[in-house]
């Protein structure tokens, strides 16, 4: 049996990011137990930490760095673990590097070490789509008696921490973004099994241009060797061919029409091309495939249908943090050609994106628009003549089923970022599904 802790053990290591996620923490505890002389390190303070710091106190090979870094961590140590959050170009890495200290990623960590225990790594990402292909992979999967895995870019969820669990002949199918690809490079290492969903405008306050954010993205195939697989959606072909893959890119036909898919609009039916193309390379036959995709009901957050409640739905699309990904439930909420009335909800803070494609489509789509206030927000209103700007989300709610009427959806797809009124997308989403809890 393999001792997953022996790469570990006895080792200083210097853990750089604990965050509030829950992430930071499951590395810490696994690199703890495996018997890490561990420091964590974090500029916020204890008190804006304390959760997380509560659960680390009682491990006595832990040591506490927060408030601030000191260098020393970085050029005293056997291993840098980077949290995804961290730039790289950050001072505490060059001073690891110059140093001599390995940086890694506890993913990639993850998918280097899983894949000599014996485990298939199967990766997927893209700017929008690779949560549900992700989670249509992990439910088809474990529907079809295979044993599987679900990691990477989870909520809660150290990837990492998953090792000890991890048995030969295993598949672990991890949801990458891009700054989880970084580690990819620093290891050298691809997943055997590549899905790359789509390349759109994003996060542009942190990459200098869409080469530099596709460059992240292809290390999901950067590294892949003879045999194995890389699915692509057929937007990317031109830049991925470019990029001179190490194996022949499969760019999947379109799920046939008579598959009834639970999760609405074109753009899943596109993801369970690319889930179904993932799943025939990993050995389920036909009818096993399209069980699992016709079963599959979708993930939190993203289109997520609440309920019903005094006949108007509602739509929780938390995670739309793009124009484009806003767009796409718009158009999956129409019905045989005609639009639904819709209100919207929406706003946040800015990631400096092209927003007229999404003003055009609010105007010939949606009834009403109830925004939340942000820099992005602030950015758009004129553009579509909203007056008022909530800052406390019950407010929003409160004013969209009060725009509603018997027939009309209320959506909630804000187009921005979380940050200002929320710390994270996920506390922005707890929020507005305990809201909801009122009226349901």
């Amino acid at each position: 049996m393999t001792d997953v802790c022996a790469p570990f053990r006895g080792k200083q290591i210097t853990l750089l990011g604990l965050g509030l996620l829950g992430r930071g923490v499951g590395d810490a505890v696994f690199l703890a137990s495996c018997g890490a002389v561990l420091t964590v390190t974090d500029t916020k303070t204890e008190a804006q930490l304390s959760e997380s710091v509560s659960k680390l106190k009682h491990l006595p090979n832990v040591t506490l760095h927060l408030g601030g870094h000191q260098m020393d961590d970085f050029t005293h140590a056997d291993l840098i673990v980077k949290a995804a959050g961290v730039r790289l170009d950050s001072p505490e890495i060059a001073a690891a590097k110059k140093a001599g200290i390995p940086v890694a990623m506890s993913t990639a960590l993850f998918a280097q070490r899983a894949a000599k225990q014996g485990a298939r790594i199967v990766g997927v990402t893209g700017t929008r789509g690779k949560s549900t292909v992700s989670h249509m992979l992990y439910h088809a999967l474990t529907r079809a008696g295979r044993r599987a895995h679900l990691g990477g870019n989870v909520r809660g969820l150290s990837t990492l921490a998953m090792l000890p669990i991890v048995k030969k002949d295993d598949i672990a199918v991890l949801e990458l973004d891009s700054w989880q690809l970084q580690g990819f490079r620093d290891l050298g290492v691809s997943p055997s099994v590549a899905v790359f969903t789509n390349l759109m405008p994003d996060h542009q306050n942190y990459y200098r241009d869409m080469d530099e954010y596709f460059d992240d993205k292809a290390n999901i195939f950067r590294y892949q060797k003879t045999g194995d697989t890389l699915i692509i959606g057929r937007s990317l072909e031109k830049r991925v061919r470019a990029a001179r893959p190490p194996v022949e890119p499969i760019f999947p036909e379109e799920v046939a029409g008579d598959w009834m898919l639970k999760v609405l609009g074109e753009h899943n039916r596109h993801n369970a091309s690319l889930a179904a193309a993932a799943l025939l390379a990993l050995g389920l036959n036909v009818n096993d495939i399209r069980a699992g995709l016709e079963s599959f009901e979708g993930v939190e957050g993203r289109l997520q249908f609440v309920g019903e409640i005094k006949g108007v739905r509602v739509y929780n699309d938390n995670s739309a943090t793009t124009p484009e990904a806003t767009i796409a439930a718009l158009r999956a909420l129409s019905h045989e050609g005609h639009r639904t009335p819709v209100i919207l909800i929406m706003g946040g803070s800015d990631k400096g994106l092209e927003m007229s494609a999404l003003i055009e489509e609010i105007k010939k789509t949606c009834k009403g628009v109830v925004l939340l206030a942000g820099t992005g927000t602030d950015r758009i209103r004129d553009s579509l003549s909203v007056d008022m700007i909530y800052h406390i989300t019950d407010e929003a709610v409160k004013a969209a089923f009060e725009k509603a009427k018997k027939g009309d959806i209320i959506l909630f797809s804000p187009a921005f970022a979380s940050f200002g009124m929320f710390k994270n997308e996920y506390e922005r989403n707890d929020e507005f599904v305990a809201i909801l809890q009122k009226y349901l």
